[in-house]
C-alpha cells in the first residue's frame, strides 16, 4: 500500500509541470472568453465542463439528464461559442502535453534514461549484440526509410491555426524556473495575444480544398520541420557512429498531386504545380541559409588563405565590391546565391526576395549546387575553419542531398479500372482489340506482352481516328506525359513510383506498363533491352488481394522479359499493402492477420528473386491514423513486422490529423522521424529470423476466421447496418465538410462497400465507437478458447503470444488504446438519433456486447483490468483531455438532431451547421488519430 502511494505521489509530481501548463493555457482561454464573449458565456462553460466531468467520471445519470436539458436550451449562437471554447481548449491541450513530452524526454536524457524509440537506446541495443558501427553504417547506407505526405479527405486543421498553435508552443517551451516575474509576465501577455488570435480567427474553411491548397498544406511542414529537422537527425546519427560517412537514406514522399485514385481533379497540371511549388520550397529555404551563410563566414584571406577551387568559385561570382576584396567566402556565397536565383526563376518562374549581384547562370542539378557548398567546406576544414562547416553549412549540404532541387518524391497512384480503361481505348482506335476487357486473364497478358514487345507506340497520330480518344483517356496520358517532362527536369528522385490501387491480377501491372511505354517512361522492347523510368507498385487492399498478393507477383516475375527489366532499371520493388480496405473489408483482425500473412509470402518471393537476380523487395505500408486503418504508434509497428520484411527498406504513409500531431511542431516532428530510424535499424539488425512457431501461427488463423464472421455478420449482414451507420454518426455532415477535394464515397450510394475507408473509420471515432478498430476480437477470442477441456491452455498460449510474438504484442496493444479512446455511454447518443428506433436499439446492443467482450478478452490476455497500465503517459492524457472532449459530443449530437430535424429553408440552418463542422474539427484535434 505503502508504495502504490509514493508511485502516486511520483507520478504527481512528475505531471505537475503538464498541470501547470494546461491551468495556465485554459486559464488564458477562459480570460479571452470572458473579453470576447462576457461573463455569462464563461459561467456556461464551466456549468458544461462539470456536467459532462460528472457524467464521465461518477457516471451519474442526474447530470447526464442536466445536461441534456441545458444543451437542448442553447441557442444557435451560443452553442458555437461553446463549441469553439471546448475545442480551442483540446487545441491548447495537445500543445501543453508536446511540451510535457519533451520535457520529461530531456529529464531522463539527463538522467541517462534512454527512452524507447530512441536512436540512443537502439544504437545500444545494437552495441550489446556485438554489432559494430561499421556494419551499422552500411545498413544505413543501403537502406531507404520514406514516410510519404498523403492528402486526405479527413484532414480538418487550417494553416492560420497550426501557425498560431505553432506560435504558442514556442512560447511555452521558452517559459523556464529561472525566468523572473517580469519575464513570465511578459511571456504570458505574448500567450494571451496568441490565444486571443485564435479565438478570433475562424476555425472552418468557408470554400472545399482545391487539391493545390491541399499541396500548399503539406509544404508548410517542410518549412516548419522537414528542411531543418532531418539535417539534425542526420547529424545526430553521424555523431553516434563517428568516422562512418552516412548516405542520404532518409527520404520524404508525397502523394498530393499525383494521387488521381478516386480524385477527378488530379490532372496533369496538378502534378506540374506540386513540382513548381515544392521546388520554390526547397530553394527559397536554400537562399535563406546562402544569404545567413554569407553574413557569417567573413573570413579575410588576409589572416587565412583559401583552397585554389575556393578562390576560383569567388573570381566567377562577379562580385567586385571593394568592401569585400578580401572576402571570399563572401564573394562565392555571392555567385552561388545569384545561381539559386537563377534556378528558381528557371524552376518556378518566382523572383528570389533579395535580388542578386549580378545575374548568373541557373544549376542544371541539385548536384551542381552541393559540389559548389563542398568547396567552401573543403576551404574552411583545411584551413582551421571546420568549426564554422557544423552550424548551418553542413545542415545546408545535408538538406541538399536529401531534398535536392525536387523536395520530395512525388508517388503517381491510379485505380487499376481507370488504366485498364485507356489500355482498352487504346488498342481499339488502334484496331488491335476492339473489347479488350472482355478477355480473360491470359489473353489480357499475351495482347498486353506484344504490345511490350513492339517499338511502336499505341498512340495513332492526328487523323479522325485520333478524334476518337475520350477526354479522360487524354487526361490519364497527359499525366504520364507530365511526369516524363518531371523527371526530366527535376531528376530521378523527383519520381519513383507509379501506384496501382485494387491490383488484382498480373494483367493490372502489365497495364501500367503499356502506359508508361506511351509516355516514354519505358524504353526499349521486353525482349531487347527493355528499362522503366519508374518502379511499377502493385497496391493490394482487400483480403482477398492479399491473399494472392505473392501469386501475383510470382506469376508477374515468371513472364518473359519483366525481371530482366527490372534489373536493369535498377533492381527495386515496391509493393504496397493497403491497411483501410482490408480492415473495411474483414475487421481489425484479420486484416492485420492476412497482411503479415501476405508479407511473409511476398518476402519468400523475393528471397528467391534476390537470390537469381538481386532484386531488392520494399513494401509500403499504407497505415492512416487510426487502429482500424494501420495507424498505432510507428515505432511498434515496424518492429512487428515478420522478421525479414524490413530489411532496411520501408516506406509508410503519414496521414489526416497524424500529420498535424506528428509534424507541426519541429522537435517532437524529429523525434517521430528517429522513431522511424530506430525501429527500422532494431527490425533489421535485432530481428530473429525465425518464424513465429507454428501454434502461434495456427492460433492467429482460427482467431482470424472467427473475428472476420463477427465482423461481416455486422457490417454486411445485418439487415438496416448502412442505415444505422449513416444516421447514428456524423458521416452525412462530415461529407459536407470543406475539408478535402477527394469525395467521401467513391459512388452516390449508401452501400458500405462504395464508401471509402477514411471517412468510415473518421465518423466511427467522431462518435467514440472507433467501431473498425476493434470489432470481432472479444468473439474471435471467445470462438478460439471455446468452453471445457482445454480452454485453460489455449489462455495460456495467447498469453504467450503476448509476450513473445512482436506482431500480437503490438495488436493487443492496439487494441488497449482504442478501447481505453472508445465511449459506450457517449456511443449511446449518437445510437439514439437512429431514424429506425428498433434496429438502432438492436444494432447498438450487439455493438456494446462486443465491446465488453473485447474488453474482457483484453484482461483475459494481458492480465490488466484496467486499460493502458502500461502505457501511463497516454492514460494521463486521457485524464487531462477528455473531461473537455466528452461536451463537444454532447452538443454534436443534439446539433446532429437539429440539423436533420431542421427544414431547408430554416434560417438557423447554416448556424447549426457551423456548430457541427467546428465540433468534428475539435475532436479530431483532440482525439489526435482519427484519420
Amino acid at each position: 500500500m505503502a508504495s502504490n502511494v509514493r508511485d502516486a505521489q511520483l507520478a504527481a509530481q512528475k505531471n505537475q509541470p503538464l498541470v501547470d501548463d494546461i491551468r495556465l493555457l485554459g486559464r488564458i482561454l477562459g480570460d479571452v472568453l470572458r473579453e470576447q464573449e462576457g461573463e455569462a458565456a464563461f459561467e456556461r462553460v464551466e456549468k458544461i465542463r462539470k456536467l459532462a466531468v460528472a457524467y464521465r467520471l461518477k457516471r451519474d445519470a442526474g447530470a447526464g439528464r442536466d445536461l441534456d436539458r441545458l444543451l437542448a436550451r442553447l441557442s444557435g449562437d451560443r452553442t458555437v461559442d461553446v463549441i469553439r471554447a471546448f475545442s480551442y481548449f483540446s487545441h491548447l491541450a495537445n500543445i501543453a502535453e508536446d511540451r510535457h513530452h519533451l520535457r520529461r524526454r530531456a529529464v531522463h536524457d539527463r538522467q541517462g534514461h534512454l527512452q524507447e524509440g530512441s536512436l540512443a537506446l537502439a544504437l545500444q541495443r545494437l552495441a550489446r549484440r556485438g554489432i559494430e558501427p561499421k556494419r551499422i553504417a552500411a545498413t544505413l547506407n543501403r537502406a531507404f526509410i520514406s514516410p510519404v505526405l498523403t492528402a486526405h479527405p479527413t484532414e480538418v486543421q487550417r494553416k492560420s491555426i497550426l501557425d498560431a498553435e505553432r506560435a504558442i508552443a514556442e512560447l511555452l517551451a521558452a517559459r523556464t524556473p529561472t525566468m523572473s516575474a517580469r519575464e513570465l509576465d511578459a511571456n504570458e501577455s505574448l500567450l494571451r495575444a496568441r490565444v486571443t488570435q485564435l479565438w478570433q480567427t475562424r476555425m472552418l474553411r468557408t470554400a472545399k480544398l482545391t487539391v493545390e491548397d491541399e499541396i500548399d498544406n503539406a509544404l508548410s511542414y517542410y518549412r516548419a520541420t522537414f528542411l531543418t529537422q532531418i539535417p539534425i537527425l542526420y547529424e545526430e546519427i553521424e555523431s553516434a557512429l563517428p568516422g562512418h560517412a552516412i548516405a542520404p537514406f532518409f527520404r520524404m514522399g508525397q502523394w498530393i498531386g499525383g494521387d488521381r485514385d478516386g480524385n477527378p481533379y488530379v490532372d496533369a497540371t496538378t502534378l506540374r504545380t506540386a513540382f513548381v511549388h515544392q521546388c520554390e520550397t526547397a530553394l527559397r529555404h536554400y537562399l535563406t541559409q546562402v544569404h545567413e551563410l554569407g553574413a557569417e563566414l567573413s573570413n579575410s584571406a588576409t589572416l587565412q588563405p583559401v583552397t585554389a577551387a575556393l578562390g576560383k568559385l569567388a573570381d566567377a561570382s562577379g562580385d567586385t565590391n571593394p568592401h569585400r576584396e578580401d572576402e571570399p567566402y563572401r564573394r562565392a556565397l555571392i555567385g552561388v546565391y545569384a545561381r539559386l536565383a537563377a534556378t528558381l526563376f528557371a524552376l518556378t518562374g518566382t523572383e528570389a526576395l533579395r535580388h542578386a549581384v549580378t545575374p548568373s547562370t541557373p544549376y542544371a542539378a541539385a548536384s551542381d549546387f552541393l559540389a559548389d557548398l563542398r568547396t567552401l567546406a573543403d576551404s574552411l576544414a583545411s584551413h582551421h575553419a571546420e568549426a564554422l562547416v557544423r552550424p548551418r553549412l553542413a545542415p545546408l549540404m545535408r538538406a541538399v542531398q536529401v531534398f535536392g532541387f525536387h523536395l520530395a518524391t512525388v508517388d503517381l497512384r491510379q485505380s487499376s479500372d481507370k488504366h485498364e480503361a485507356v489500355v482498352a481505348e487504346l488498342l481499339a482506335v488502334a484496331r488491335i482489340e476492339s473489347d479488350y476487357p472482355a478477355l480473360d486473364e491470359a489473353k489480357k497478358r499475351a495482347q498486353l506482352l506484344a504490345v511490350l514487345g513492339d517499338a511502336r507506340p499505341l498512340r495513332v497520330g492526328a487523323s479522325e481516328r485520333s478524334d476518337a480518344y475520350s477526354a479522360e483517356t487524354l487526361k490519364e496520358l497527359a499525366i504520364f506525359e507530365a511526369a516524363a517532362e518531371m523527371l526530366r527536369r527535376f531528376g530521378r528522385e523527383a519520381l519513383r513510383h507509379c501506384i496501382i490501387s485494387h491490383t488484382e491480377s498480373v494483367s493490372d501491372v502489365l497495364e501500367v506498363l503499356v502506359l508508361l511505354k506511351e509516355a516514354g517512361l519505358v524504353r526499349g522492347t521486353l525482349d531487347d533491352g527493355a528499362t522503366a523510368a519508374l518502379i511499377v507498385s502493385p497496391l493490394f487492399e482487400t483480403i482477398e488481394d492479399l491473399r494472392g498478393a505473392a501469386i501475383i507477383m510470382r506469376e508477374y516475375y515468371a513472364l518473359p522479359g519483366i525481371a530482366a527489366m527490372v534489373v536493369r532499371s535498377g533492381a527495386e520493388q515496391d509493393v504496397m499493402i493497403g491497411y483501410s480496405d482490408s480492415n473495411k473489408d474483414g475487421g481489425t483482425f484479420t486484416s492485420n492477420w492476412e497482411l503479415y500473412r501476405a508479407e511473409i509470402a511476398l518476402v519468400q518471393l523475393f528471397a528467391e528473386l534476390g537470390a537469381s537476380h538481386r532484386i531488392t523487395l520494399r513494401l509500403f505500408h499504407g497505415r492512416g491514423g487510426t487502429v482500424g486503418r494501420g495507424g498505432g504508434p510507428s515505432y511498434q509497428a515496424i518492429l512487428a513486422q515478420p522478421p525479414g520484411t524490413v530489411n532496411g527498406q520501408i516506406r509508410l504513409t503519414e496521414q489526416g490529423e497524424v500529420i498535424a500531431s506528428k509534424y507541426a511542431q519541429p522537435e517532437i516532428g524529429r523525434r517521430n522521424l528517429e522513431t522511424l530510424v530506430a525501429a527500422t535499424l532494431e527490425a533489421t539488425l535485432l530481428q530473429p529470423t525465425r518464424a513465429a512457431p507454428q501454434s502461434f501461427l495456427d492460433a492467429a488463423e482460427a482467431i482470424s476466421a472467427a473475428s472476420m464472421a463477427a465482423y461481416r455478420a455486422l457490417v454486411y449482414e445485418t439487415p438496416g447496418f448502412a442505415d444505422y451507420f449513416f444516421s447514428a454518426t456524423p458521416i452525412r455532415e462530415i461529407a459536407e465538410l470543406n475539408i478535402g477535394s477527394r469525395p467521401a464515397s467513391r459512388k452516390a450510394s449508401r452501400r458500405i462497400e462504395d464508401l471509402r475507408a477514411i471517412p468510415w473509420s473518421f465518423s466511427w471515432g467522431q462518435c467514440r465507437v472507433a467501431l473498425p478498430g476493434w470489432y470481432g476480437f472479444g468473439l474471435g477470442i471467445e470462438a478460439f478458447l471455446g468452453k471445457g477441456r482445454g480452454r485453460s491452455d489455449r489462455l495460456a498460449l495467447l498469453r504467450r503470444m503476448a509476450r513473445e510474438w512482436p506482431f500480437f504484442a503490438t495488436l493487443i496493444s492496439n487494441l488497449d488504446m482504442v478501447i481505453a479512446k472508445s465511449d459506450m455511454a457517449i456511443a449511446a447518443r449518437y445510437a439514439a438519433l437512429a431514424e429506425d428506433r428498433k434496429a438502432g436499439r438492436r444494432i447498438f446492443a450487439r455493438i456494446e456486447e462486443e465491446w465488453e467482450r473485447t474488453n474482457a478478452a483484453l484482461t483475459r490476455i494481458t492480465g490488466e483490468r484496467h486499460r493502458l497500465a502500461n502505457n501511463p503517459a497516454l492514460a494521463r492524457s486521457i485524464e487531462h483531455r477528455f473531461p473537455y472532449l466528452d461536451p463537444l459530443n454532447h452538443l454534436q449530437v443534439e446539433l446532429m438532431r437539429r440539423y436533420r430535424a431542421s427544414r431547408r429553408n430554416d434560417p438557423a440552418l447554416d448556424r447549426v451547421k457551423r456548430g457541427i463542422h467546428i465540433s468534428i474539427n475539435g475532436l479530431a484535434a483532440g482525439l489526435r488519430n482519427t484519420g
